[in-house]
């Protein structure tokens, strides 16, 4: 999967491919990769409920991107950000979101999680401040543990299990983008202890087991 978003932005430096705003990204990368991926549908906005997961348990209702197997199977979950107006602190809190969102899908019964992340101001990469979660997109430092929101309510918090190192890549002209890859090897030996996985989900990945490599 990572060397197909690699392809994509390729295209999208190329000229190829035009993106302008995460609605844009979205659909242009669901296209692509429907004609890259036979055996599988690709899908917008799903809700978690059509998996038969539990609302309360995720951060997020709804998934940008769903691949999913010929048989039904959840194979990867896509989310995205290509922030247009600036907010930068809010901007990636909300990016940590989705990650946490991944991890928890992840757990709950997808093969892997993909975040992706396009910004064309350069202040989402580099800046004065690195305090923070500045931290974590302009330096070197892994997105981890407890994160709280940067402004209007402090108190939001969420925790990563996982630790994740944004590493920028070139696209076109000022665009770059960065992608995060989630799956059980990101997190830490029993984290499956703090997450109840339906039922329906263990029975069915008792019966099936998908060898892709996304």
């Amino acid at each position: 999967m990572t060397d197909y978003i690699q392809q994509f932005f390729e295209r999208v430096g190329t000229g190829e491919i035009e993106i302008y705003n995460e609605f844009s990204l979205q659909h242009e990368l669901g296209i692509f990769l429907r004609s890259r991926i036979a055996d599988a549908k690709i899908r917008f906005e799903r809700h978690v409920t059509s998996f038969s997961f539990v609302r309360s348990q995720f951060v997020k209702a709804e998934i940008d991107i769903s691949v999913i197997s010929s048989a039904g199977r959840p194979r990867a979950a896509i989310e995205l950000k290509f922030p247009r107006a600036g907010q930068f602190p809010e901007q990636m809190f909300k990016a940590c979101q989705d990650i946490v969102f991944l991890e928890q899908l992840v757990l709950a019964g997808f093969e892997r999680g993909y975040f992706i992340m396009a910004a064309d101001d350069h202040l989402f990469h580099r800046g004065s401040r690195l305090d923070g979660i500045y931290r974590f997109f302009r330096g070197e430092t892994p997105i981890s543990g407890q994160i709280f929101g940067p402004t209007g309510d402090t108190t939001r918090e969420i925790t990563m299990r996982g630790h994740y190192h944004v590493q920028w890549r070139d696209a076109a002209r000022s665009l770059r983008y960065f992608v995060i890859s989630v799956d059980t090897q990101t997190m830490p030996k029993g984290a499956f202890d703090f997450y109840t996985v339906p039922q329906k989900m263990v029975d069915a990945s008792r019966l099936c087991r998908f060898h892709h490599v996304l």
